[in-house]
């Protein structure tokens, strides 16, 4: 079971709880008192997932550390950058917590040490801030070509893989895509779905991935309509991402 709690402005932390062996673990913590409004249900917190070292992902941390021993997963690279990290990750690494599974999947670009967590028999993963909703992450500390390659991994995965994210950007990032792929019929649809959910105060995670390749212009940058709507008919895929990455930033 996931439950999704918003943090700050327009962060998600989740929480997951895997009833057989009362597992508790959260993923990327942003803040304290929201997230312990939701883990004091449990009366208890094994785990900590950080997908990266911002602190709007690690903000809670040592808190929630303090009160509940948790431990605290993440990425090896981050081991100095990461409050109160006790164990360090690698790429395509499997991890148990509890009966539960997941693979580290390493996607660099908004940070060097980013990761994701797949959980491959639930077809979940947790991207943090490289796949959104509609849109990918901004690039801080590496290179567009790592972005790329990263969303490309995540792209692999099953497609009815539910893609659970850091924020709630999506209202944003559709008004983005549907500036520079305005004949994606499936846009159309996503539209009703993003309006139906944020008026009724719900979120618009989780996405899935069958759902992303269709609308996602990040993960369409081998279509020829967007191609020709950015004059890069001649041109690579990663120089088509660069240049939607880079129109994203001053959108």
């Amino acid at each position: 079971m996931i439950e999704i709690i918003p943090c700050l402005s327009d962060n998600y932390s989740y929480l997951i709880h895997e009833k057989i062996s009362n597992t508790v673990t959260i993923v990327d913590p942003s803040e304290f008192k929201a997230c312990d409004e939701v883990v004091k249900k449990y009366k208890k917190l094994n785990f900590i997932l950080n997908t990266h070292h911002h602190a709007d992902h690690v903000g809670a941390n040592l808190e929630l550390k303090k009160k509940y021993n948790s431990k605290i997963l993440g990425s090896n690279i981050d081991k100095d950058r990461i409050p109160g990290i006790d164990i360090l990750l690698i790429e395509n690494q499997k991890q148990k917590i509890g009966n539960l599974e997941f693979e580290v999947i390493f996607v660099p670009g908004h940070t060097k040490g980013h990761i994701a967590f797949f959980f491959s028999k639930e077809k979940i993963v947790f991207t943090g801030d490289t796949l959104f909703s509609l849109g990918c992450g901004r690039v801080f500390e590496g290179t567009h070509e790592e972005m790329f390659n990263s969303l490309n991994k995540i792209k692999k995965l099953p497609p009815d893989t539910k893609i659970y994210c850091g924020h709630e950007y999506t209202e944003s990032n559709f008004n983005f895509c549907l500036a520079y792929d305005p004949k994606n019929i499936f846009l159309k649809d996503k539209k009703i779905d993003i309006q139906k959910k944020l008026e009724s105060n719900q979120p618009t995670i989780p996405s899935t991935l069958s759902q992303e390749i269709k609308t996602n212009i990040f993960l369409r940058c081998n279509d020829p309509q967007i191609k020709h709507t950015l004059g890069l008919k001649d041109s690579s895929e990663v120089e088509v991402f660069s240049k939607l990455r880079d129109l994203k930033d001053s959108f």
